[in-house]
């Protein structure tokens, strides 16, 4: 009996016309849009190599330790995902690499946009009119006449409809791989395809709740036309309305200083007042130091002074002491003024980090954010991934300071009198920033909460369907 109600509705909507133009817009939309991401992506890598080479060759020609810190700053090379979504990607290297504004003022859609605004959107016009249609034909009527439970016949009917809308979507799909598979500069790893049948699993997901969500709509109207307008109501409100406003209702639930006024307050602690801490602690230093080597005093020229470090071991061991004390006082300065600065900026971090936290939690009211946050995370494109990217980095940065420092007192002791932070040094044997991306065990984990969410939506819509259809009146 559920066999045949469901046999039922996939006959229903298969030779329907609205099946067959959503079969030919899924095909021609992800196709191209593969195609198009595909070509994106491999564009991006070229980009990236290019600036890693510009690198090296600065770094060989012009490396001293007052540049150099900007110029090995960790960057996030692209990931084989962006042939399939964009992430967080369209927002970076606007003004680097991308001569046309355009594909930044009207941005290329993505797997994500397909799932969230295209199936959402489809899955409601498949089901708007899966009950009260049924009962403007009479063909309800007919069912329950033949003891058809209402229980199996709002079962089938979701089912049937689901299966309806996963067939053009897989098929496009298999198409738009063909493109990824056949391009040898995209190589797609285990962990790729893995993250790729998850992000498929919660797009079922996905657009199964929005059918559910159309078939309790149905339920609850008797004529097609309020129904349509309801899920059409509906759809504005959880697809463009929470997810957009949730940043602002959180701005206004949990307030933050304003950055630009944090800002300057941490570049006035440390520049104006820390230049004054460390030319006062510096002269302290001198001071002491010029009591114990009266003969520092003299003002000698630059290769004077050169000249008799290279002649005279006293006064070479004397200078050393004294820059290096000299050191000693400005770095306590940089501590100190750092301190302070931190203190502003991790209570400004700790508010926003809030805020963010209850912006996240308000869009998650919308499913469209959690399958956001889903694919994103899953294909480390996303929040998750800027995240594991900044944490990596700090790492590395860990060990580019020390290397830096070694390296600095290395110069220092071949030349006591040299400017360290202005001269050419050779970095070959620099440690270099490798990117890796999180494993998929870690994401999955990470976006076990946006999969339960979904589920729990499924579980909601469906029960508000079965309940409102046990009720619905068919006369």
């Amino acid at each position: 009996m559920l066999g045949t109600i469901i046999k039922k509705e996939l006959l229903n909507n298969i030779f329907s016309f609205r099946f067959l133009v959503t079969f030919v817009l899924f095909i021609i939309i992800v196709t191209v849009t593969i195609f198009i991401l595909t070509d994106d992506y491999v564009r991006k890598v070229d980009d990236y190599s290019r600036r890693q080479r510009e690198i090296e060759n600065y770094l060989g020609k012009y490396a001293h330790f007052n540049r150099i810190n900007n110029v090995v700053s960790p960057s996030q090379p692209p990931v084989p995902f962006y042939s399939l979504i964009r992430g967080l990607s369209s927002d970076v290297n606007i003004r680097e690499f991308d001569n046309d504004p355009l594909p930044v003022i009207f941005p290329l859609i993505d797997l994500t946009f397909i799932v969230t605004i295209l199936l959402s959107l489809i899955a409601l016009l498949f089901s708007y009119d899966s009950i009260c249609g049924e009962k403007e034909d009479g063909t309800l009527k007919l069912m329950l006449s033949n003891k058809f439970s209402r229980s199996k016949i709002i079962l089938g009917k979701i089912i049937g409809g689901t299966l309806t809308l996963i067939f053009p979507f897989l098929f496009s799909l298999i198409i738009g791989l063909l493109i990824i598979l056949l391009n040898p500069r995209v190589l797609w790893k285990g962990a790729d395809w893995g993250a790729f049948g998850l992000i498929i699993l919660g797009s079922i997901l996905y657009f199964t709740l929005f059918y559910c969500l159309g078939v309790f709509i149905s339920s609850r109207h008797h004529s097609s036309s309020a129904s349509i307008m309801t899920s059409l109501f509906v759809w504005v409100l959880l697809i463009l309305i929470i997810p957009n406003l949730s940043p602002y209702m959180a701005s206004i639930l949990l307030k933050t200083p304003s950055r630009i006024k944090i800002g300057r307050e941490v570049d006035r602690l440390q520049d104006v007042e820390r230049d004054e801490l460390g030319r006062r602690l510096a002269g302290e230093k001198r001071r002491e130091i010029y009591k114990k080597y009266p003969f520092l005093e003299e003002g000698l020229s630059e290769a004077e002074r050169e000249k008799r470090i290279a002649e005279d071991p006293d006064y070479k061991k004397a200078y050393l002491e004294l820059t290096q004390e000299v050191g000693k006082a400005w770095n306590e300065a940089n501590r100190i003024q750092r301190d302070k600065a931190s203190i502003i900026e991790n209570d400004l971090t700790r508010k926003e980090e809030a805020q963010e936290r209850l912006a996240a939690y308000i869009s998650m009211i919308s499913p469209l954010s959690d399958f956001t946050y889903l694919a994103t995370d899953i294909s480390s494109t996303g929040i998750r991934s800027q995240e594991h990217f900044g944490q990596i980095a700090g790492q590395w940065g860990i060990i580019f300071w020390d290397y830096s420092r070694k390296k600095i007192a290395s110069l220092r002791e071949e030349n006591p009198a040299a400017d360290v932070w202005n001269t050419p040094v050779d970095v070959s044997d620099m440690p270099r920033f490798q990117y890796k991306e999180e494993a998929l065990i870690g994401r999955f984990k990470g976006t076990l909460s946006f999969f339960v969410v979904l589920i729990v939506y499924n579980f909601i819509f469906f029960i508000a369907a079965y309940f409102s259809f046990v009720k619905y009146d068919v006369r």
